[in-house]
């Protein structure tokens, strides 16, 4: 399997996937501590997070797979929502949990 088909499959496999820098207990950048907390602030506590720092085959592919260059990045039901700021900025209209509502 190659990159982009692991990605895929991660990103419909799993309701609520996020690539961040680090894991959602120890987050190795900032702005991927935002993103784990305001998916908590919303009440999803089960969600799949991909470390691409572990793998730079699969931080290279990431950024390929949605043209997004920069991480976190969360994907919900297989669509890119964005990064932290985008989550917080949907977080903060109450857009996201209405997303995340169904996942």
């Amino acid at each position: 399997m190659n990159t982009q088909e692991l990605i895929h499959q991660q990103v419909t496999g799993h309701p609520v996937v996020l690539y961040m820098k680090g894991t959602p207990q120890f987050p190795q950048c900032g702005f991927s501590a935002t993103a784990v907390k305001v998916l908590q602030a919303c009440g999803v506590t089960d969600f799949h997070a991909v470390n691409v720092l572990a793998d730079e085959a699969l931080r290279e592919g990431v950024k390929q797979y949605a043209s997004w260059p920069t991480f976190p990045q969360l994907y919900v039901r297989g669509q890119l929502v964005g990064g932290a700021d985008i989550m917080r900025e949907m977080y903060q209209s109450g857009e996201l949990q209405r997303l995340l509502a169904g996942a």
